[in-house]
């Protein structure tokens, strides 16, 4: 039997702000009075606390960024064996892309995430029990604004860079209009500067999904049944624009064809579907549903002028070409998910802006996840970029 990989000093730490006499305002206007955001650290800080790089994980991501960790205090049993390695860990350490041995790597959970941070699954301290349908709207400046909190508590004043992939993407861009002077160096991946209209629909089929689940009891579900059906459907909703078809299919045939409980008169017939059976119920073991809406809701209202407080974009773009920033900006060209058109707006917008902003189309088989899973597409640049003073 193998033996299971020991913890690699991967450690999750929890930074509480807010108090009943000062409130964290969120921007749909409700308070909180306690917010904790978890997070993890890799590297050391340097003396003038200049090295540091804050990466925002994806939508269904975590904290643990690096390393290998098996269990995390207070998940009980949604820290899954598909958690324990870190999500970008070929991507963060010693002499990798983001390298540890000169960068000190921040990432932390979501505000309204499930892993650690203040979220619907969170103890409401008030009534000694789950948030549930209590928990209020989040958007992404609330998201970016907990974590500003937290590079204050770890005075750092000026981030070296920001990175994410996805809708992590999407933070390093609400961050950089949002807070232009904390951060030099952009660097957003396989993403967009407006929701499309496909992603308006592809979220409000998960939205519909999981609210229409007889489990999910208007999200007040935590003493009973989970809506595992709502949850998975709306992963497998979602999963297909993660990797191209010809990737899924490749991945599908080392699944084995099954029948399942699922149906009462279809029969599985194809590697395909099995494959997504199986995405769904991995995925609910590790999930909240309350979290991924809060999410989708955040992404299906994004809207950058906004939440940078900016009348319309171009203002608020304006504001990263003022403090300096640089944009490295990365393509996927069979990303379905954010497809390459969407930042090939972004970085016309930047220039138009004029901001510095460079832009990689990464020419890869694997569609959207490429930005996890092939580190040798990106390492390059990304270690040329951060290294450009």
């Amino acid at each position: 039997m193998p033996r299971k990989p020991a913890d690699t000093g991967a450690k999750t730490q929890l930074f509480t702000f807010a108090s009943k006499t000062r409130p964290h305002k969120l921007m749909c206007g409700e308070k909180l009075e306690s917010v904790t955001v978890a997070y993890e650290t890799h590297g050391r800080l340097n003396k003038d606390r200049s090295n540091a790089i804050l990466v925002f994980h994806a939508m269904t991501g975590s904290q643990h960024v690096a390393g290998h960790c098996s269990a995390i205090p207070g998940l009980g049993t949604r820290w899954t064996p598909e958690c324990y390695g870190g999500w970008w860990d070929d991507f963060v350490g010693s002499g990798k892309a983001l390298d540890t041995d000169r960068f000190f790597v921040i990432c932390a959970n979501y505000l309204g995430g499930c892993y650690g941070s203040t979220g619907p699954s969170s103890v409401y301290p008030v009534k000694g029990r789950p948030y549930g349908a209590s928990f209020p709207t989040v958007r992404m400046a609330d998201i970016v604004d907990s974590q500003v909190k937290l590079l204050d508590h770890l005075k750092i004043k000026k981030l070296h860079a920001c990175i994410g992939g996805s809708l992590g993407g999407v933070l390093c861009l609400v961050l950089a209009t949002r807070h232009p002077t904390r951060v030099r160096q952009v660097v957003p991946m396989c993403s967009g500067s407006r929701v499309t209209t496909l992603q308006k629909l592809l979220n409000f089929e998960q939205i519909h999904a999981i609210e229409h689940d007889p489990n999910f009891r208007a999200g007040n579900y935590y003493d009973g049944p989970r809506p595992d059906r709502g949850l998975s459907l709306a992963r497998k909703i979602a999963h297909k624009t993660f990797v191209s078809l010809e990737a899924l299919e490749r991945r599908a045939k080392r699944e084995l064809k099954q029948s399942s409980d699922d149906f009462s008169w279809y029969h599985i017939r194809h590697p395909i579907e099995s494959y997504m059976l199986h995405q769904g119920k991995t995925f609910v073991e590790r999930f909240d549903a309350n979290t991924y809406l809060r999410i989708l809701d955040a992404w299906q209202y994004f809207d950058l002028a906004a939440e940078s407080g900016a009348g319309d974009i171009q203002s608020a773009l304006r504001r990263c070409a003022r403090a300096g920033q640089r944009f490295l900006v990365f393509s996927v060209d069979s990303d379905v998910a954010f497809f390459p058109h969407e930042q090939e707006v972004l970085c016309e917008e930047l220039r138009e802006a004029g901001a510095g902003v460079t832009r990689i189309t990464v020419h890869s088989d694997k569609g959207h996840d490429s930005f996890l899973l092939e580190p040798r597409l990106y390492t390059p640049h990304l270690d040329y970029f951060l290294r450009e003073e």
